[in-house]
């Protein structure tokens, strides 16, 4: 869940957001996540990337997700600052520690008495999907993997996609070792969703305010 938006500006000149529009972005795409997160923390489920680990860890340790998916982005922020800019890399830990804060703070505000387990996954996937779109429209991303993927790209020639697709691959068979077998299906169907909706809407050229 943490793919790269790409800040790179190609053709002619776009118009930028305001300050208070990237505040009220930002703020939405993050509550967002951190809805899809809850689904998947309550149903015991996980998702790709950063995230996804984070969840893991967060099961394995008892420790809760919103510090170590905070811990787990620390290492990318130099690399979002060599590829995409001081701006991107600003509200990219902007974002991250959103999410890291609304995390800690959701237990108390909101709780789950029935959920299905695929539709509380197709939910997190197009509740996330959502979300990440808002703050991709914004310049900005949740950190991690993305941030290294384009990084191999440009330095190797290697494809973003294949790099996202292996640690993915890593996730849910690090989550086969810990979960269910169910567990791991229901958030393989999450994941796809999630994937879905960033592939069919995250469009340079048919969104034109950056």
């Amino acid at each position: 869940m943490d793919d790269l938006a790409d800040g790179r500006a190609d053709g002619p000149a776009r118009p930028r957001h305001s300050a208070f529009e990237d505040a009220q972005g930002l703020l939405a795409g993050t509550l967002l996540v951190t809805l899809g997160l809850a689904f998947l923390q309550h149903l015991g489920l996980v998702t790709g990337q950063v995230a996804g680990l984070a969840l893991l860890v967060a099961l394995w340790t008892g420790i809760p997700f919103g510090p170590v998916f905070f811990a787990l982005n620390l290492p990318f922020y130099w690399l979002a600052v060599r590829r995409m800019g001081w701006a991107f890399t600003l509200k990219t830990f902007v974002a991250v520690g959103l999410v890291t804060l609304l995390s800690l703070l959701r237990p108390q505000y909101l709780s789950f008495a029935t959920l299905d387990p695929l539709v509380g996954a197709v939910l997190a996937g197009l509740v996330q999907g959502a979300g990440l779109l808002a703050i991709f429209r914004h310049r900005a991303s949740l950190g991690g993997v993305g941030v290294v993927a384009v990084y191999l790209q440009d330095r190797t020639g290697f494809r973003a996609g294949w790099t996202q697709l292996l640690v993915d691959l890593v996730v849910f068979s690090l989550a086969l070792l810990t979960l269910p077998l169910p567990a791991v299906a229901f958030s393989l169907a999450g994941a796809v969703v999630l994937n879905l909706v960033i592939a069919i809407n995250h469009r340079r050229d048919r969104y034109v305010a950056m």
